[in-house]
């Protein structure tokens, strides 16, 4: 009925020569940055949470917006650091991104982690809204403690270059012996790892390994290789570990195996538990069960 009477209004100033202003449909805001229950909020200040802005009405901490009448709803928002799905469909917005890494190098940029999330489809897009986030959670967390906050492209110790040649495959070392260390935010090495993700990448990786070095999109490629297709030391991919419910321990597990799990680092494990949860956190979802492996 109000279209059509709008429609009229239109029709009718027309006609009688008159200029006519037809409201437009209010588009949602754009999201706060997101909720952490660590932060402090006093009244006045917003956060979104779940694609929901919210307003502290006083202070408050560790109070979860929708559950606390601290907080006043302002509506749905889209966009900005509240974590609902950008263009590329990632559950992690460019603002919580940058929370999550305020001291990145920018090699590993956002654009270049959205380029390369086509090549696995099913990564942070499978289950519910909660197990999409907890995986980005997850794999983010386990890259943050591998590269020490997205800072590092390569390997450090520049002593163990000459060891990742495994000359016994039959395709050998073609880019030289010390040329398969580590690279990228899951540190691929080995000639035979350079092989396979190459090879599930459709890019030549074994005859140029540097391009993990050089290009953002291809780094992020072979880390969402490994944590979609390898098993590593563990019994399952990191990706199904998280979405079969079987927890963040079970990601580490098949990063590290006997190296960090069951006694063997317990320090790096924890490193890596309260990186998730403050990963989480910053997404606005539970950390889950079976944290430690």
């Amino acid at each position: 009925m109000l279209r059509r009477v709008t429609t009229l209004l239109a029709a009718f100033a027309m006609a009688i020569g008159l200029a006519v202003f037809i409201p437009s449909t209010a588009s949602a805001a754009a999201c706060a940055a997101a909720w952490n229950s660590s932060s402090v909020y006093t009244g006045g200040m917003s956060a979104s949470y779940n694609g929901r802005n919210y307003q502290a009405k006083w202070w408050t901490q560790n109070e979860r917006p929708g559950s606390a009448d601290v907080w006043a709803d302002q509506g749905t928002c889209t966009g900005g650091g509240g974590g609902n799905p950008q263009p590329s469909g990632f559950v992690v917005s460019e603002a919580q991104f940058n929370q999550m890494f305020p001291g990145r190098n920018s090699f590993y940029s956002y654009s270049g982690l959205t380029a390369a999330l086509s090549a696995y489809p099913a990564f942070a897009k499978t289950g519910s809204d909660t197990v999409k986030k907890q995986e980005a959670a997850a794999f983010l967390a386990n890259v943050s403690h591998e590269t020490g906050g997205l800072v590092h492209i390569v390997e450090q110790n520049t002593a163990n270059y000459p060891h990742y040649c495994d000359r016994s495959q039959p395709y050998g070392c073609p880019a030289g012996q010390a040329a398969y260390y580590g690279r990228g935010p899951i540190q691929l090495s080995w000639n035979f790892n350079y092989k396979a993700a190459g090879d599930a990448l459709g890019i030549n990786l074994l005859a140029d390994p540097w391009r993990v070095e050089r290009e953002s999109a291809v780094a992020w490629k072979t880390g969402l290789w490994y944590w979609n297709t390898q098993n590593g030391p563990g019994t399952m991919t990191p990706h199904n570990a998280m979405v079969n419910s079987r927890g963040f321990g079970e990601t580490i597990r098949s990063i590290n195996g006997s190296l960090e799990c069951n006694g063997g680092n317990p320090g790096q494990v924890q490193s890596r538990v309260t990186k998730y949860q403050q990963f989480t956190q910053i997404l606005g979802v539970t950390p889950g069960g079976n944290l430690y492996c």
